[in-house]
């Protein structure tokens, strides 16, 4: 059974004995998982229109379409900042060879605001870890905090704790914080990110343009 990877209502089941996993295949967000197919829960011209609203998110990697994002297009109680996915991106042939392939989920992300309340976005962030940290004691596991990639400033920041399976897969928990006339200027939020990554999705993230 999928373990739902949320915030809040999450911590005991999380810490419960029988729900130590495998693999990142055995969590999920809000009931969406790696692997799964984004068309479970979107009509393609929904995918399509966000793909297309998104195309310049990545455009700071070697090859920014790839893969595309998508922001599921309904409410979620848990984080009400949204929800979003990576997924490969077929809006052209050119990256998907077979047809059942189409749009599977390689990332699923949950966001919670925390405007210009840094500390706490930080302190829900290390409850978060240290939850994780119990599940797998002897994950990899590393924290550390860098220049945001939207912000050619570097006055915006990120802060992640990252835990990395040995499939390379990763489960990163982590607080932005941009600087506050970008943010106001481009209508962004902040605050915590959940997420849930698949390697295939790590390598290409990584990859930026030199």
């Amino acid at each position: 059974m999928k373990k739902l990877l949320a915030l809040l209502f999450s911590f005991l089941l999380l810490s419960s004995t029988s729900v130590f996993a495998d693999d990142i295949s055995d969590f999920s967000i809000e009931g969406i998982s790696i692997g799964d197919s984004l068309l479970d829960y979107m009509t393609e011209d929904e995918i399509l229109k966000e793909i297309e609203r998104t195309k310049n998110h990545y455009s700071h990697l070697q090859e920014p379409n790839k893969y595309a994002e998508v922001y599921l297009l309904k409410d979620f109680p848990t984080y009400e900042d949204g929800i979003s996915v990576l997924v490969k991106n077929n809006s052209v042939n050119k990256y998907i060879s077979n047809k059942n392939e189409k749009y599977i989920i390689l990332k699923v992300r949950g966001m919670m605001s925390y405007i210009e309340d840094f500390d706490s976005c930080i302190q829900k962030r290390d409850e978060i870890a240290e939850v994780i940290s119990g599940m797998f004691p002897n994950i990899q596991k590393e924290e550390y905090s860098y220049s945001h990639s939207v912000d050619p400033s570097g006055k915006s920041m990120k802060y992640d704790v990252d835990f990395t399976f040995n499939s390379e897969d990763i489960i990163e928990v982590s607080c932005d914080n941009f600087e506050e006339n970008l943010r106001i200027k481009n209508n962004w939020t902040e605050g915590l990110n959940i997420v849930i990554r698949s390697a295939e999705s790590n390598k290409w993230y990584y990859n930026k343009k030199k």
